[in-house]
């Protein structure tokens, strides 16, 4: 993942809809760095990793609260689709 993709910040609906186009062409792209290429694959992780990401953030001290959604917890959880098991 590049690191575009890694530091991205989804302040808006724009910007998370561009952060989207980034993660389809990073797909196109860097297969090899996805541990989840199909779309039933990258849905389930993206399911799982919404039940988790409380604790990455927790871990993380990153002061975030998945609870209270915004265009960034979106797009963290699509992230983490990627490279989730």
């Amino acid at each position: 993942m590049t690191d575009t993709i890694l530091h991205f910040k989804a302040t808006s609906r724009q910007a998370f809809s561009q952060f989207i186009e980034l993660l389809r062409q990073d797909l196109a792209q860097n297969p090899q760095n996805w541990e989840n290429k199909t779309l039933d694959d990258f849905l389930a992780a993206e399911s799982s990793y919404t039940e988790d990401i409380q604790g990455y953030y927790d871990n993380t001290s990153a002061g975030a609260n998945a609870d209270l959604a915004d265009w960034q917890i979106f797009a963290d959880i699509f992230k983490g689709a990627t490279i989730y098991e």
